[in-house]
């Protein structure tokens, strides 16, 4: 296999809200009418309140349509369970974790693992109230199964992975080919990942990081790096483009927000 060659590019920009947060701080729909929810129900009913507290809810989560990344795949959601189920032979996970880690809704996560077991993807066991699941590696098509989902799915859960370790990450987030298409824009297949790290990582760290990335993923990856102050000014026309399009989230720190 040709070696893909890795790279990181620097400038020097606060946090970015993430598109679950866009949406929890007035991203709204609105009614047929066109007018916002806020203006039609001034005082809503605790019927109303209720629903609109679910709606906020569940749209606090990354789009679970069907999937665009790959025709293999049923649904984005499905793609997202995968990726944090089988890359990973060597951990159990509860159904709550799973959902976490997906961004799904813990129903969703539940009947996806519960369709993967009753297909002998995915094997399950009780702890206590806990329901863990793993991978099963024995299953026959288990090699080409965890290859197609690490070429798809995997980008985060790997960098996830991979940028939790790194000193000097205040936040990172996959943007470009492969965040349109995750955030349900149609276009070709990515054929890289772009990566937007804001902190104070060192070079070496971040190369290493997109080389182990590539040999996982079996895709170019190339690594933006830049500081909370310039990611905040947005005065680089390459900050303000990237900050204007999907951006999938990685990793925050405590203090991300501040």
């Amino acid at each position: 296999m040709t070696a893909i060659p890795a790279t990181v590019r620097t400038t020097s920009m606060n946090l970015p809200l993430s598109a679950c947060d866009h949406r929890r701080r007035g991203a709204g729909a609105t009614p047929g009418n066109g007018r916002p929810f806020a203006r039609r129900w001034s005082s809503p009913s605790p019927k109303e309140a209720t629903w609109m507290h679910y709606v906020a809810v569940a749209s606090g989560f990354v789009k679970t349509g069907p999937s665009l990344l790959t025709p293999f795949v049923r649904s984005d959601a499905q793609g997202a369970v995968l990726a944090e189920t089988l890359l990973d032979p060597s951990t159990e996970l509860s159904i709550s974790e799973i959902a976490r880690r997906a961004d799904v809704l813990p129903a969703v996560a539940h009947r996806e693992v519960t369709r993967l077991v009753e297909a002998d993807v995915l094997r399950d066991r009780r702890q206590g109230n806990n329901r863990l699941v793993r991978p099963n590696t024995e299953h026959p098509l288990w090699s080409l199964m965890s290859q197609l989902v690490a070429e798809t799915y995997g980008p985060v859960p790997v960098l996830r992975h991979l940028l939790g370790g790194i000193d000097g990450v205040a936040g990172s987030f996959i943007y470009g080919s492969w965040a349109a298409r995750r955030s349900g824009q149609p276009g070709p297949p990515p054929r890289d990942i772009d990566v937007l790290v804001v902190g104070t990582p060192s070079r070496t760290d971040l190369l290493d990081v997109a080389d182990a990335a590539r040999e996982k993923l079996h895709l170019d990856v190339n690594i933006h790096a830049t500081t909370p102050t310039a990611w905040a000014a947005k005065d680089d026309p390459f900050l303000v483009t990237v900050a204007s399009r999907p951006l999938i989230e990685l990793t925050r720190s405590e203090t991300a927000d501040a």
